[in-house]
């Protein structure tokens, strides 16, 4: 599942990969915690200027406060500032603007899976909500109680591989005609019978059997490919000349994207260059934090 911990996934090959400059301009797109900003802003001052976007206010405000602690108020000799956007609006967001680099650190932050409120976890009880901005969308609940029987098993399918989709979307519609589905524990539920789980079995399970059917349905409420996709495209135009796109996704399909995306603009001349394969967390990282196991990093240069 897609999921950014925490601690930032992979922080030291970002700043290899990267690597941040005294006063190079850089653009963070899923700032979260502030944690990857927070390492670049330490290498980029002083003189350099940080540009960090999130989707969520509230973790506008909590990398805010962080960043602030660490390295005092944005002026004179440290500057950054915090854009509470869609990553996807990034080439309106820097206007005339150039980055040296940018990252891109792609999925739901641990702060948003691990709050009942937000309705990401099938783990924890809440509304069924899934937004990353609270303040504009619809609601998960509100998709459920629309899409037809063969779109959700579509969306099953093509954004989380659930082999079991027809059987999750049939019941589900079924469902939602005697009461409508706008918690999670209710959503899990109806997952874990059409797949045939108990609680006592699903509990045990290596992949909860609703993993998949939260995936699909936060990546829909979200637009989460649509927006990558738009990323993908702006990227090169807000580059300088030679400058670094950083890339990290947790899904198959995301990875995918990249990697079909910076081999296009390698093969075009946009980028001069590429890495060959994912940049993965070492053993060490993976004892820290589990969850860093199916982040992939990919990068590409620029041309000059």
């Amino acid at each position: 599942m897609s999921q950014r911990p925490h601690t930032p996934v992979l922080l030291r090959q970002v700043l290899a990969t990267l690597n941040p400059q005294p006063g190079q301009t850089i653009v963070d797109c899923t700032l979260g915690l502030g944690g990857h900003s927070n390492a670049i802003l330490e290498r980029i001052k002083p003189a350099g200027h940080l540009i960090s976007i999130d989707f969520d206010p509230d973790n506008i405000a909590a990398a805010r406060e962080r960043l602030t602690k660490t390295h005092g108020p944005s002026g004179r000799h440290v500057r950054f500032d915090l854009i509470h956007n869609n990553f996807a609006a990034i080439q309106t967001i820097l206007a005339n603007t150039k980055a040296d680099a940018i990252l891109a650190d792609i999925g739901v932050a641990s702060t948003q899976i691990d709050d009942p409120s937000r309705g990401f976890s099938y783990r924890r009880p809440g509304p069924l909500d899934m937004r990353m901005d609270p303040t504009r969308g619809q609601p998960a609940s509100a998709l459920l109680a629309r899409l037809s029987e063969a779109e959700l098993t579509a969306a099953l399918l093509e954004l989380a591989d659930e082999t079991d989709a027809p059987a999750i979307a049939r019941l589900i519609v079924h469902q939602r005609t005697i009461e409508p589905i706008t918690t999670t524990e209710r959503l899990t539920a109806i997952v874990c019978a059409a797949r045939d789980f108990t609680p006592e079995r699903a509990a045990g399970a290596k992949l909860h059997p609703a993993a998949r059917t939260f995936q699909a349905l936060r990546i829909l409420v979200n637009r989460e490919l649509a927006n990558l996709d738009r990323l993908l495209a702006v990227l090169p135009s807000c580059l300088a000349p030679g400058g670094v796109a950083a890339i990290i996704t947790f899904h198959s399909g995301e990875d995918r994207k990249v990697k079909a995306a910076f081999r296009d603009g390698l093969r075009a001349g946009t980028y001069s260059d590429m890495g060959d394969d994912p940049i993965t967390a070492d053993d060490s990282e993976l004892h820290r934090n589990p969850r860093s196991r199916s982040a992939k990093l990919r990068w590409a240069r620029v041309s000059q």
